[in-house]
């Protein structure tokens, strides 16, 4: 992780959903954070969450998908966690992701390896298995045993999404407790100095 990536929240490395939802958020070390920027960024994520093989690649297109699946996360995230009602767009979007690779592991034989199965997908078709991965898990965390567990950070800069590890917690990571506790601080010493 470099120094202008976010840490991880409780929950991102089990849930690619989670992982994808927060792949973007506000100011991070004073610069835009968004992990899925550009082709190669959003290759790049794929690649660390396992979710397309290492000789694939994305062009533009499959990148504004992606990130257009990200968006739909998000109202369906906030939905979830402020009991409002996500749009029908996103849901849509979510059921065609979920629907839009086959599910079938192929066979293969390789005299190394002997038999094996796996999702080998033609390039025009890493994007939607990565998708429909992503959206099957988005649909496991949102209607599963930890759904009561998703939380949005209550710093207020932050737009990041969680799973609580416990019931008191309000912030996705310690940066952003830091920052609230500093904040609180300050507005404190602050109203003390004023006549």
């Amino acid at each position: 992780m470099s120094e202008t990536s976010p840490p991880l929240v409780p929950g991102a490395q089990e849930h690619p959903a989670l992982a994808l939802v927060n792949s973007a958020d506000g100011l991070v070390s004073g610069k835009v954070h968004d992990e899925l920027s550009t082709p190669e960024a959003a290759t790049t994520w794929l690649l660390a969450h396992d979710l397309m093989a290492p000789e694939a690649g994305l062009q533009e297109h499959c990148q504004g998908r992606l990130v257009s699946l990200r968006q739909d996360l998000r109202d369906a995230f906030t939905a979830h966690v402020t009991g409002d009602v996500p749009t029908a767009a996103a849901i849509d979007a979510l059921n065609r992701a979920l629907t839009s690779a086959p599910g079938t592991l192929l066979l293969r034989f390789d005299p190394a390896t002997r038999f094996t199965r796996s999702a080998e997908h033609p390039m025009t078709q890493v994007v939607e298995h990565a998708m429909a991965t992503i959206a099957e898990d988005a649909a496991t965390l949102l209607t599963g045993d930890d759904a009561p567990l998703l939380a949005a950070c209550e710093a207020g800069s932050c737009q990041r999404f969680f799973l609580r590890t416990h019931a008191r917690r309000q912030w996705c990571s310690n940066r952003c407790g830091d920052r609230v506790r500093a904040a609180r601080a300050y507005a404190r010493k602050r109203a003390t100095k004023t006549p």
